[in-house]
């Protein structure tokens, strides 16, 4: 594990075993991360007005930004940011105080906004904005400025998004191995 680890108000993130922090990657605050999770290169979690909790066998790729909100500007409801399990986030994602459940795709460059949730086995298309409170439904592939629903996913589109978490621990252990036995 590298990259930026930093408590804010003195809460430290917690991270499990066997998870991949680049190292030009943030964690601040009141962050947890599940074990066989990798956080690529640029990307920023901030766990400061609020907690981001990201489940096991998450992938959040590079320049990617997770971030909470506050209810003091009025807003109903808690704004964390949840990430279940098996979560692939494309390069460039903006996540910001929603719902991720687990297995789901979010493209990359896509931004998901406050008090959204992406059902399980969703998918956000590339560029999408997908704008505050909205509701994917599992297997349903939403894309567009602002999202819509755009079509249910094929056996394809399926299949390719659970291959996607595993194929990045692959690619996380390959880092934490070379980590491991590069000399200091």
């Amino acid at each position: 594990m590298s990259g930026l680890i930093m408590p804010y108000r003195g809460v430290m993130p917690r991270i499990a075993p066997g998870v991949y922090i680049a190292p030009t990657a943030s964690v601040i605050g009141d962050v947890e991360i599940g074990a066989g999770s990798s956080l690529w290169f640029g990307v920023v979690v901030r766990g400061d007005v609020n907690h981001v909790r990201i489940g096991e066998g998450v992938n959040i790729q590079d320049g990617t930004i997770v971030h909470v909100a506050s209810n003091r500007a009025g807003r109903l409801g808690e704004f964390a940011t949840i990430i279940g399990s098996g979560v692939t986030i494309g390069h460039g994602a903006i996540i910001h105080a929603c719902t991720l459940e687990d297995g789901c795709f979010i493209g990359m460059g896509a931004t998901v906004m406050d008090g959204v949730v992406v059902e399980a086995g969703a998918m956000i298309a590339a560029g999408a904005l997908v704008t505050p409170g909205k509701r994917v439904g599992t297997g349903l592939l939403w894309g567009g400025m602002p999202a819509r629903y755009m079509r249910d996913l094929t056996p394809e589109d399926i299949a390719h998004n659970a291959d996607t978490a595993p194929h990045y621990m692959e690619l996380a252990r390959e880092y934490l191995d070379a980590e491991r036995s590069t000399p200091n």
